[in-house]
């Protein structure tokens, strides 16, 4: 080779060199999807998207969350396979979907298990029982990180519900979980496990007499179209998991993680409010229709029906969830004992 031109290649490798070592490392980027089930409009998805916001801003844009609402990913069962397998990097998921693959959580189906009082659930979603929860995830190859409140489940049927005695005899749809179905049972009604999709032609042809659903739920599907009564119970707290691909999760440097965590956090009491309001326009929405009678259960009712079904749920709980379900038991008692 000529001089001139090793010279002109010696000069061109030093100055690529030279160059490389004075601009700054570029910025690793890490890009989750996070699926869900709830519609854009909806609490869960509203908060969502703020988190992203935040996250991206705190982490100086080099963690951003795509956020995929409505089972655009697929049905919870397939974005929680997917986060355990980590071809989806995060889902936040409602407790209730989430028994068969962890038993432990169902522990959540238990009526009045979470306090009315927000301060009070919140102390115990925050304290050793809320991180017993969130540990228990870590077996079945998920990360979860917090704990996100969503609402309650109120009672509706086509016959009287003025009564604990009220019960006796009457058809429920409750989900396909063996602590509701031991609810009704407790309050001498039956329970039918039916898909959520069949539940309006259920209500309407006397399949069943009643259900059991939030708020925001009861009205966006219409069930007050084929219901004569509506409860206001509050008796079962409706509660979703963020849960992230240990892959993703392991990936990202400690920093990051803190951020991502301290913020799903930050936003529980907007996120309640924002909940709240959702629920209070819904009932005002169903009581403008006035297809049903609106009454809200008294706390001795409330204290009454929990009194009821305690014992059955928690029988039925531990059932399933065996050892791991009885040290969450002792663990709540302990606490609420206090």
């Amino acid at each position: 080779m000529p001089m001139a031109i090793q010279r002109r290649t010696a000069i061109a490798l030093l100055t690529t060199a030279l160059t490389a070592t004075a601009l700054p490392a570029m910025s690793q980027e890490y890009v989750a999807k996070i699926g869900h089930l709830e519609s854009p409009e909806q609490s869960r998805h509203v908060m969502l998207e703020k988190v992203a916001e935040l996250v991206n801003e705190r982490t100086n844009g080099e963690v951003e969350f795509q956020i995929f609402p409505q089972s655009q990913l697929g049905d919870q069962r397939t974005m929680t396979e997917g986060v355990q397998l980590g071809s989806l990097e995060a889902t936040v998921a409602p407790a209730a979907f989430l028994g068969g693959f962890n038993p432990a959580i169902s522990i959540l189906d238990i009526p009045y298990l979470l306090p009315n009082d927000p301060a009070e659930a919140a102390a115990l979603r925050e304290g050793p029982f809320g991180q017993a929860l969130l540990d228990s995830f870590s077996s079945r190859g998920v990360v979860a990180i917090a704990e996100w409140p969503n609402g309650r489940k109120q009672m509706t049927s086509n016959k009287p519900i003025t009564s604990l005695e009220d019960f006796a005899g009457q058809k429920f749809r409750v989900m396909d979980s063996r602590i509701l179905i031991s609810q009704f049972d407790a309050l001498g009604a039956s329970a039918i496990a039916l898909p959520f999709g069949e539940l309006y032609t259920a209500l309407q042809t006397g399949v069943v007499d009643g259900e059991e659903n939030p708020m925001d739920t009861i009205q966006r599907m219409k069930f007050d179209e084929v219901q004569k009564e509506l409860v206001i119970t509050d008796h079962g707290a409706m509660e979703d998991f963020v849960l992230f691909s240990p892959m993703f999760w392991e990936s990202l440097p400690e920093e990051h993680r803190q951020t991502i965590t301290d913020t799903f956090l930050e936003v529980v009491p907007e996120l309640v409010e924002h909940k709240a309001a959702a629920v209070d326009a819904a009932l005002e929405d169903i009581r403008s229709r006035g297809n049903v009678n609106i009454r809200e259960a008294s706390e001795e009712e409330r204290a009454a029906l929990r009194d009821a079904t305690y014992d059955a749920t928690v029988a039925a709980y531990l059932d399933m969830a065996g050892d791991e379900g009885q040290t969450l038991i002792d663990l709540y008692e302990a606490e609420t004992a206090e």
